[in-house]
């Protein structure tokens, strides 16, 4: 003779099945992580999920550091104050350059900056408080005088590259001038001229 089940013990054995059955069809709980699409300019990981908005930098020490080129002949810099470059805005610049200078063999576009800084948004028509907003995009903080793009790798006539650093330009919301390798560098909003760079060059250094 074989004892039936109880009611009770059916009971929990189905409670049991539709858990297991629960959990197998909703997906896993993950911590919150930043999208990183492939060929999006983002960082492969960061230290803190979310930072604070901070300051553009203005060079006021007397710093001309990334001014000039470096890397190419021709290249375009900010020419007004300091603004925020989001990655979506310098990807589409630099696919812009690239289709323009595609029949060129072995030409190359240079970028000089990489968004680093994650960009945290709140909805409209919310009540203060409550934390802060969600992750929405990566970007950065730029200098007034930053180099940002570069052409190199290839000789290219200076109406070909100012042609193709034009389309790249008007993707980026701020004022940009197109730089030779002859072009002196800039402070702020200062381009600073040959003569006064043999003065600085000439100040000898003083131990504080």
């Amino acid at each position: 003779m074989f004892a039936l089940p109880s009611a009770r013990s059916l009971l929990a054995a189905c409670r049991s099945t539709t858990s297991i059955f629960s959990h197998a069809s909703t997906p896993l709980a993950t911590a919150p992580s930043l999208v990183r699409f492939r060929g999006q300019l983002a960082p492969k990981r960061v230290k803190y999920l979310k930072r604070h908005k901070g300051l553009f930098p203005i060079p006021i020490g007397g710093s001309i550091k990334g001014t000039t080129l470096a890397y190419g002949d021709y290249g375009i810099r900010i020419k007004e104050n300091g603004m925020r470059l989001t990655a979506k805005q310098l990807t589409s610049a630099e696919e812009s350059i690239k289709r323009a200078i595609k029949p060129i063999k072995g030409a190359k576009v240079y970028l000089r900056l990489f968004p680093d800084i994650p960009v945290c948004i709140k909805g409209n028509e919310t009540r203060m408080g409550k934390g802060k907003g969600t992750f929405e995009y990566w970007a950065t903080r730029v200098a007034p005088g930053r180099v940002v793009f570069e052409l190199g790798g290839a000789p290219m006539r200076p109406e070909i590259a100012r042609s193709a650093l034009r389309l790249g330009a008007v993707k980026l919301p701020t004022i940009m001038e197109f730089i030779t390798k002859s072009t002196p560098p800039r402070l702020g909003n200062l381009v600073l001229p040959k003569e006064e760079l043999e003065k600085l060059e000439c100040i000898p250094y003083r131990a504080p």
